[in-house]
């Protein structure tokens, strides 16, 4: 299929503001543009969600999280809800709480859970595996006692995230498997699991589709560089199995440089025997998933996500 035509004109529009990339900038320059754009590029109007700020311990202090409700909560006698805990995007150098504000709201509103947003520790000041042990301190809150103290079930929990957060995502549902936690589902939008560059997708889209090859070596290399970006835990598509894993929902995008490797993950689930519901997205690019200013099919995928997470945590 061809690029999607709204993709296409906002890709033509940014291209057209010859923007250095990004590590010829000052990193916080960065962070703040990745930051404002979130609003602009959303489109629609805030999800009814309410949302609120908290902070859980963390391997490296204080771990800072915000709670998405649906504006119309269940009455106070109902039963606690279900939680997403989400893991935002970036690379591992980019995002926070206020990057993904509109998206957790937006999935809070459509699937009525309550969405859990990590602000876990970014490169390079804190290298992997400190978002591993931020996103695994933050899904164990959710799945204890403690969490019941907001309102939530610590029986009923998924985990997700988008790119660097798929990765994230990826990662603690192997964890808690190994440990015997189980966890609903597992919602991996085009994740980011292997730490080469040689596949077909890095070599079809690797320029022109908004994430390019040169940007996913820097991030890399940012976050794990040299041999560490190879380890199960940084690259679980290396991972010795997948079996026994949470099930998943595995979303790609098909000009995506990362869309193989999101390809080979949902495969390689489902030969685990997990099982897997894998929509690769016809005529979208890295990202799609936070443009519903910019097409309609972001929309389509939000609520084939939230649907993923209602029937999950009923």
């Amino acid at each position: 299929m061809t690029l999607d035509a709204g993709i296409a004109a906002y890709l033509e529009r940014v291209a057209a503001l010859g923007l250095p990339p990004a590590w010829e900038l000052p990193l916080e320059q960065v962070r703040a543009g990745y930051r404002a754009t979130s609003s602009v590029l959303w489109g629609e109007d805030v999800p009814a969600a309410s949302s609120r700020d908290i902070e859980i311990a963390g391997p490296g202090g204080a771990l800072p999280l915000r709670l998405y409700t649906p504006a119309a909560p269940a009455s106070p006698a109902a039963a606690p809800a279900g939680t997403l805990v989400w893991f935002h995007g970036g690379g591992w150098v980019l995002g926070d709480l206020d990057s993904h504000d509109q998206l957790c709201r937006g999935l809070a509103a459509r699937s009525g859970a309550t969405v859990a947003s990590v602000d876990y520790r970014l490169a390079p000041e804190h290298r992997y595996p400190a978002a591993v042990e931020d996103a695994w301190a933050a899904t164990r809150w959710a799945a204890s006692e403690a969490a019941a103290g907001h309102g939530l079930d610590p029986a009923r929990v998924a985990v997700g995230g988008d790119s660097a957060g798929g990765n994230l995502a990826a990662v603690t549902a192997l964890r808690a498997r190994d440990v015997g936690l189980r966890l609903r589902l597992q919602a991996l939008v085009y994740p980011v699991v292997e730490g080469r560059f040689d596949t077909e997708s890095y070599a079809g889209c690797g320029e022109g589709y908004g994430l390019t090859r040169a940007a996913m070596e820097w991030y890399w290399e940012t976050y794990a560089p040299g041999e560490a970006k190879l380890e199960a835990e940084a690259s679980p598509l290396r991972a010795a199995t997948l079996a026994g894993s949470a099930p998943a929902l595995v979303q790609t995008a098909e000009y995506d440089v990362l869309r193989s490797e999101g390809d080979a993950y949902a495969d390689r689930l489902a030969a685990a025997g997990v099982a897997v519901t894998h929509t690769r997205w016809a005529g979208t690019n890295h990202g799609f998933l936070r443009l519903p200013g910019v097409t309609p099919v972001a929309g389509a995928a939000l609520d084939e996500l939230a649907a993923a997470l209602r029937a999950a945590l009923a």
